[in-house]
């Protein structure tokens, strides 16, 4: 009796009506090990034990432990039993000793480890999707039909009804934007983007010998006069811009904007290539410029602020057939492919609904770390958005950009200054990453520092003896 009861000392707790009965018992598995009820090497009640003491059949019980052993969840050990697998379950922070690298761009890490839990449960389950075929195989350049039929799908309430062959998964966002500026531009000639844009657009510009202009831009962001002018001046073989929380000045185009955007690039015959990296972000933003002009637009959709910045793949939406053939082709010539596992782990995490609620761990986290910037950063000069995690802090005279970044490095703090993003002359002004402090408590703390900073001229902050 004794061994009888502690065979059935664990027992999940299910309710018949949340889908399948043998996967709400792995889904018990998988949150009582990310819990600490179930723990390293625990053993869980023989099968029949199981079926005996929930009053259900055998085979569920069967069928359950089988789909937490894909997990990764458990073991079967034989004539021992099933035993809780050795895992790292719980989310666990970096050390804040150190310098805070606020420079780096990243979505907040959120403090729910039963989905951190989730996410690495259905990397285990894709062997069982799967087999050794995704890992010894190559795919089309393009990614598979499937994996772009589900980055349509992701994409869709951005851009409405997306056809799968003009849907393209490459190997980051960065990986896009390098298939489609080689699939359009050659060395010498001219694109423009914003007067204040993305550094790895300037990266890849130098590197492939493309000269960059810099259209104009306010506080709502990209003027359409500005680039109506360059238009009429130039021969532009794109435009690029980032219209949604724009990095580094979080600025978001109106529609009215956008419109006039896209009826100056029709005019001039300029194709506009569109990096909605931060697009996902807001709950209900206004139609990416592919929707208003699917056949003149290149859209990039990243996962890595939205979803993960270690998956590196991001879904591109080509104007036509044709340029999907030509962007592949540059995908090939680049890269060779997005990796295929990688591209399997977004697709899963979509379709069963993980990315959903990563997305909504990311919003809700962000939003909590904007208050905090919103208390602590002086009203004027921080500029920002409830839905963006950077902030464009815009420096009161004397200050220079130089000295204040100079002085927060040396107090352990690590920003960007707009010399990063200026295609014009560079504002008085730096980037925070508001995402990479790896606790509130690390965020509260730097962002005191850089108020109290503001708060002084540089000469009586000078450490210089």
């Amino acid at each position: 009796m004794n061994d009888e009861r502690l065979q059935i000392s664990w027992r999940p707790t299910i309710r018949k009506a949340d889908g399948p009965l043998y996967l709400a018992i792995a889904d018990a598995i998988a949150a009582d090990i990310a819990d600490g009820r179930l723990l390293d090497g625990m053993r869980l009640p023989p099968q029949r034990v199981l079926a005996e003491a929930l009053a259900i059949d055998f085979t569920t019980v069967s069928r359950a432990y089988n789909e937490a052993r894909h997990r990764g969840l458990v073991e079967g050990r034989v004539g021992q039993g099933t035993y809780v697998k050795a895992r790292r379950s719980r989310i666990t922070r970096p050390a804040t000793s150190g310098i805070v690298d606020m420079s780096m761009n990243l979505p907040p890490l959120f403090d729910d480890h039963l989905l951190a839990a989730r996410l690495w449960d259905d990397m285990t389950a894709l062997h069982a999707e799967h087999g050794l075929d995704l890992l010894m195989r190559y795919q089309a350049p393009a990614g598979t039909l499937h994996n772009r039929a589900v980055g349509a799908t992701w994409l869709g309430p951005r851009l409405g009804e997306v056809q799968v062959e003009r849907m393209l998964v490459c190997p980051g966002a960065q990986g896009a934007l390098l298939a489609v500026l080689t699939s359009l531009a050659k060395p010498g000639d001219t694109i423009c983007a914003e007067a204040i844009a993305y550094p790895g657009l300037r990266a890849l510009a130098a590197h492939l010998g493309i000269t960059l202009l810099g259209v104009a831009i306010d506080e709502k962001g990209l003027i359409p006069e500005s680039f109506d002018e360059i238009c009429s001046r130039h021969a532009l073989k794109a435009l690029y811009c980032n219209p949604t929380l724009h990095n580094p000045t979080t600025a978001t185009l109106s529609l009215e904007r956008r419109e006039a955007i896209v009826t100056i690039a029709r005019r001039h015959g300029v194709p506009i290539i569109e990096d909605d990296a931060y697009g996902a972000l807001p709950v209900a933003p206004p139609p990416a410029i592919a929707a208003l002009a699917p056949e003149l637009v290149y859209y990039i959709g990243g996962l890595a602020k939205c979803l993960s910045p270690a998956l590196r793949v991001a879904y591109l939406v080509v104007p036509d057939t044709r340029s999907s053939v030509r962007t592949e082709g540059a995908i090939r010539a680049t890269a060779g492919l997005a990796s295929p596992l990688t591209a399997a782990i977004a697709t899963r995490w979509i379709e069963d609904g993980t990315a959903d609620a990563v997305l909504g761990a990311i919003r809700t986290e962000t939003n909590v770390r904007q208050q905090i910037a919103d208390r602590i950063l002086p009203k004027g000069a921080a500029i920002s958005d409830p839905h963006a995690f950077h902030v464009w802090l815009r420096l009161p005279q004397p200050w220079t950009r130089g000295e204040f970044s100079g002085r927060l490095q040396a107090a352990g703090i690590a920003v960007v200054p707009s010399d990063a993003f200026a295609l014009r002359a560079a504002p008085e002004a730096v980037r925070l990453g508001l995402g990479a402090a790896a606790t509130q408590e690390d965020l509260r703390r730097s962002l005191s520092t850089i108020a109290d900073l503001l708060g002084q001229s540089p000469a009586a902050s000078s450490l210089v003896v």
